[in-house]
């Protein structure tokens, strides 16, 4: 009928429909009555298993494809046969009841007979090559030859980069460098990604991220090799080449998402499990990667200096093993004059003015308050608030564990005191200066 993709037509899927969402409220019904007991259940009776089974046998099925119906009915007699095991110890239970209904409702659609074979608990579910889900999924046991749909599910890893510039490295440490030029956050066997850090500040030893380049090296049939890169007022939605995906035009392996033009683009490559999120805040860059912990190891040792596997070098670091506070009184002492006027130019922070403006968006004191408070503070630029905030939501979209996100100075009760007297100095400099 003209229409695209998201409006394909599957024959007989309005019959579909219905009744699937249907024994999907069952199974959520089921899971309700169990934690809630507000039905009369035995321990013994088990329709939620039943439920939850067929769904897992028939999610991955496509009403458009030939075969549908008979591994539905198979999966359908599948069901019956399992709610007829359990009938005895679910007498009286409403969720078992209304599944033997919308089992009937659906094998009299499909036209499916009572009599015939029967899908199996775990099936078979192809592999699609370049979909590292499901090549992990399918993953072959050794000496057996068949599929382990219990095989656990990858482990992924986060890195970002935000600020002046603020690292967080795959093994959640946080770190502030300095990092000038072009630093490598990621090389293995399938990803690269360098960053280009500029000073920000006259005489000051922070940076900011101005440029990232990221390579996507071949792999198998899945892509060529692609190549994206960003600077500053310049943030693409497209590859270098002039392509915004690679792979066949079924299924794409990479492809690149615009968020919002010009600041906020998203590249997904499914064929190694990677999402990398970039965005341009004010004049510099942010970035956030997520990627399988096994690809992430795929390195040799010419290929260690990697600031997200191992961080910044030592000599590169601002803070102290996660503290802010001393660096920072060292950057504002160094040419004191000729800071107090860059900064007389572009608006001068306090500590309780930046305390402030960073509590706006960031209401968690944890690091990433910090970092806004010390890139204010360093630079006097508003826009790393901003950075701050995103860079913290950019984490929580795709940091793989929710009780890690956040992450606290572990010298909380000597920050504040040091803070006071650091802003106590800054506005005597600068009081001096400007008279």
């Amino acid at each position: 009928m003209g229409m695209g993709r998201a409006g394909s037509y599957y024959p007989g899927a309005e019959r579909l429909v219905s009744p699937v969402l249907h024994l999907l409220v069952l199974c959520t019904l089921s899971s309700l009555t169990h934690l809630g007991e507000s039905q009369v259940q035995t321990p013994q009776c088990r329709i939620q298993k039943c439920t939850t089974d067929f769904v897992s046998l028939t999610s991955h099925l496509n009403p458009s494809l030939d075969g549908f119906g008979t591994e539905f009915c198979k999966a359908l007699r599948a069901y019956s046969a399992c709610t007829q095991r359990t009938s005895k110890s679910c007498r009286g239970n409403l969720v078992f009841h209304s599944a033997m209904l919308g089992i009937s409702d659906l094998m009299s659609q499909r036209n499916c007979s009572k009599d015939g074979p029967t899908s199996s608990a775990h099936p078979v579910i192809p592999i699609e090559p370049c979909n590292y889900h499901s090549r992990h999924h399918q993953a072959i046991r050794p000496g057996t030859g068949t599929g382990a749909p219990e095989h656990p599910r990858p482990t992924y890893l986060f890195c970002g980069l935000f600020g002046d510039p603020h690292l967080r490295t795959f093994k959640d440490h946080f770190q502030t460098c300095k990092v000038e030029g072009a630093w490598p956050l990621i090389d293995n066997n399938y990803l690269s990604v360098q960053v280009t850090n500029i000073p920000v500040v006259y005489e000051s030893s922070a940076t900011a991220t101005n440029k990232i380049t990221i390579i996507f090296k071949p792999y198998q049939e899945c892509t060529d090799q692609k190549v994206y890169q960003a600077v500053t007022d310049d943030l693409p939605a497209a590859f270098v080449d002039g392509t915004i995906s690679g792979g066949d035009s079924e299924t794409r392996s990479i492809w690149i998402l615009e968020k919002s033009p010009g600041r906020h683009v998203e590249i997904h490559a499914t064929y190694i499990g990677v999402t990398i999120i970039i965005r341009q805040q004010g004049r510099y860059l942010t970035l956030a990667v997520r990627m399988p912990e096994e690809l992430a190891m795929a390195f040799d040792e010419t290929q260690d200096l990697q600031l997200c596997m191992n961080g910044c070098p030592t000599s590169e670091r601002i803070d102290q093993e996660g503290h802010l506070q001393l660096p920072m009184l060292g950057l504002q002492q160094a040419s004191f004059q000729q800071q107090a006027r860059v900064e007389a130019q572009r608006g001068v922070f306090t500590l309780e003015s930046a305390s402030r403006k960073c509590r706006e968006q960031l209401e968690v004191k944890d690091i990433y308050f910090h970092s806004c408070v010390f890139d204010l503070l360093t630079t006097g630029d508003a826009n790393f608030t901003a950075a701050a905030y995103n860079a913290l939501k950019d984490m929580e979209t795709l940091h793989p564990k929710r009780e890690h996100w956040h992450i606290f100075p572990n010298s909380a009760p000597g920050l504040r005191p040091f803070s006071l007297l650091l802003n106590a100095l800054l506005t005597g400099f600068l009081i001096t200066v400007l008279l």
